[in-house]
């Protein structure tokens, strides 16, 4: 079966996350300099999006407005990359401020279909917010990247694009984040399974958290699916030896789809696949 996009390959870095703290990963990005020089980096490597959570001046997470505009504002005028928001933040951001992420007014935002326990956490998306989200988004031009941490997910986004339509572009496009401690496993048979789910015509990208990153790759790129790669979702590059930086996560992601004869898409054509309208120039 033939997927969406599936000439090529769209990849996503998610550089920095919301678990990692600067003093435990030094090479993190944490900084606005430091997270637009690490897309610039990735997008010469192969990345068309980058998956977006800032830090304050403290390094830890923040979802302060004026700083998201200014995030997305700087990784717009020195990269084409297309500029995806969380709308997830830490697990305890209050729903409100996970909201008001979208008034930075992205290219694309996450929304998550659904509570999961994430470690010793609960990550808690309600219906009633999922509703709000896809609704906000839509308003605004925005872009959803549906984001799955269980197989049943999927059924609940059958359900949101039956009761309240298609997205802002018109278009669906899922991200399958398999392996959180809590989430679906990562593995080649869970994912498969996964794809059985999808709505009809939805594009999918497909995340692998630690160890599952390279099972979750080959097994997405043969599906004719997508990747996300990034120090997000995992530290590691090899077996004892840590990740070097981004670039070094998304050169490779690049290279196995190239292997594929599914090489990197680029940012226009990434737009182009996700319904992604280009960015007004002021």
């Amino acid at each position: 079966m033939s997927r969406p996009g599936s000439h090529g390959t769209l990849l996503t870095v998610a550089p920095t996350g919301a678990e990692h703290a600067k003093v435990d990963v030094p090479q993190l990005p944490v900084t606005l300099e430091e997270l637009v020089a690490t897309a610039e980096a990735c997008e010469q490597v192969g990345a068309a999006m980058v998956h977006v959570h800032v830090r304050g001046a403290d390094a830890r997470p923040s979802l302060d407005l004026g700083l998201l505009k200014e995030t997305v504002a700087a990784l717009r005028e020195r990269t084409g990359l297309i500029v995806q928001l969380s709308t997830g933040g830490a697990v305890t951001d209050p729903e409100a401020d996970r909201l008001r992420v979208l008034d930075a007014l992205p290219d694309s935002a996450s929304c998550t279909m659904g509570t999961v326990n994430f470690g010793d956490d609960v990550f808690m998306n309600r219906w009633g917010f999922v509703v709000a989200l896809h609704e906000a988004m839509r308003e605004r031009g925005i872009v959803p990247e549906y984001e799955i941490f269980d197989i049943g997910q999927l059924a609940s986004l059958r359900r949101l694009l039956d009761r309240h339509g298609l997205p802002a572009g018109g278009k669906v496009h899922v991200d399958l984040v398999m392996g959180v401690p809590g989430g679906m496993p990562g593995d080649a048979e869970t994912l498969t399974a996964a794809l059985r789910l999808l709505p009809e015509g939805a594009s999918f990208s497909a995340t692998g958290i630690g160890r599952a990153t390279l099972p979750v790759m080959l097994t997405a790129l043969a599906s004719g699916g997508h990747l996300r790669v990034g120090m997000e979702d995992t530290l590691s590059y090899a077996k004892g030896q840590p990740v070097r930086d981004n670039a070094q996560l998304v050169a490779r992601a690049a290279g196995l789809a190239r292997i594929a004869q599914r090489p990197p898409l680029s940012p226009a054509d990434a737009r182009a696949l996700l319904g992604v309208r280009s960015p007004v120039q002021v």
